[in-house]
Parts: structure tokens; C-alpha cells; sequence
């Protein structure tokens, strides 16, 4: 079951990557495994599955441990909380989440404490809900310099998540905008920063994403089903 719809997720990125003229190879898909068991994670694992997306700090550090896999990469996606900074201690390659200078600046002066270096992706909220988490376009524009100054981290790319819409097409104009940022703040050249990664896409958009620049999507339950 999870073998099958990991390879159903896998095929239809492939489809949309070569729709567009780009290779299937330069996009990593993430399999959101939140709130699912270390058995059915392992499942995905062992169907292929290398690249795993967690969202609660505590949890993931007990299911990554429990799964046990040297060759998993493993992406915090969630929102992070400042007191949780503690528990990902080097655990993930990539925090996807960071969504204010403040908590960048707090897991800077964490990493700095353990002599390491944590790669980041910086939330922008695009579409302006106020439920949503992240920064608007122009605060990201203005304070990028100062992520770049941020000794214990390394930004690499920027995240968003759409409004929750049935139509993925919905999501277009999103993706679309999220590029059109990153290439924006790209052409500064601001040093310390990396945009190369954009991580954008979920279970109900991924193709469109895909067909919009995404490096990264996160696809949870056309994986693993509802939780």
C-alpha cells in the first residue's frame, strides 16, 4: 500500500518535472511522516523513501531514533517553537520552518553553543492569511541581510503553504509568487545567503508546484493516507 502510493507520488512528479522541461532528479520529495507510526515510516523507508518531513520537535527525535536508518535525511517542517530548539540538536538536515529574524536568531546562538551549523529554508506567507505562519514578502526583502549575519545558521531556500483549497490550481499563483520572490532576493547577492531551494507543494498541489520551480514538496497523505 505505501510502496504503491510512494511510486504513484514519485511517477507524477516525474511527469510534471518533464511537462516543464525540467529533470525529475532536481526535485527531493519529502514524506511528511508527522503523527505517523516508526512502523509505517520504515514501510516508506524500505519502498525507497529517504527523505522524511516531521513537524512536533519531541516526537521527531523518538521516532528517529526508533527508526534507526543512517541514510534517512531528516526535515523539520512544522512551526518551531523558540524552547524547542534544543530537542532537533543536529538531528535535521533542514528546518523548513523558520518564520521570524527572532527565532532564526535563536536557533543561531543554540548552534553556535554546540559548534555546528544548521541549513535553513525561510516560511514566507504569500498569500497574507492571517492564520498562516510566516513573513510578508517585504519584511523577508528587508531583513534578509540580517539572516545572511547569522553565524550558526545557513539559509538555503524559501517555504510557503498556500491556502487550503480543493482546486490545486488554486495554488498557482502562489508558487508563482514565491519564485518570483526568490529570484528577486536572489539577484541581490546578499552574502551568507542560498536560495537555490524552494519548498512549496503538498498532497492536494505537488505537480502544480513541481511546474512551478518547487525543489522540495511535502506529501504526506497520498503516502501514508488520513492520519
Amino acid at each position: 500500500m505505501i510502496a504503491d502510493n510512494l511510486a504513484s507520488v514519485i511517477h507524477h512528479i516525474g511527469e510534471a518535472a518533464r511537462k516543464v522541461g525540467r529533470s525529475p532528479d532536481s526535485i527531493r520529495l519529502v514524506a511528511v511522516s508527522k503523527q505517523v507510526s516508526s512502523e509505517k515510516t520504515i514501510e516508506a523507508y524500505q519502498a525507497g523513501s529517504k527523505c522524511f518531513g516531521e513537524n512536533k520537535a519531541q516526537e521527531a527525535v523518538s521516532k528517529i531514533d526508533e527508526v534507526n536508518a543512517q541514510d534517512i535525511s531528516w526535515h523539520f517542517i512544522g512551526h518551531l517553537q523558540k524552547n524547542k530548539i534544543k530537542y532537533l540538536d543536529s538531528r535535521f538536515d533542514l528546518i523548513h520552518s523558520v518564520d521570524s529574524l527572532s527565532l532564526a536568531e535563536k536557533i543561531s546562538a543554540y548552534c553556535k553553543s554546540q559548534n555546528q551549523q544548521q541549513a535553513v529554508l525561510l516560511q514566507v506567507n504569500v498569500s497574507g492569511e492571517e492564520a498562516k505562519f510566516g513573513m510578508t514578502p517585504s519584511e523577508l526583502e528587508e531583513q534578509l541581510p540580517s539572516f545572511g549575519q547569522l553565524q550558526g545558521i545557513k539559509v538555503q531556500g524559501l517555504m510557503t503553504i498556500p491556502p487550503q483549497d480543493p482546486d490545486a490550481e488554486n495554488s498557482r499563483k502562489y508558487f508563482i509568487a514565491l519564485r518570483a520572490l526568490r529570484d528577486k532576493c536572489q539577484a541581490k547577492n546578499i552574502e551568507g545567503i542560498e536560495l537555490n531551494e524552494l519548498s512549496m507543494g503538498m498532497t492536494n498541489d505537488y505537480p502544480i508546484a513541481v511546474e512551478e520551480g518547487a525543489t522540495l514538496v511535502r506529501v504526506g497523505t497520498a503516502i501514508f493516507g488520513q492520519r
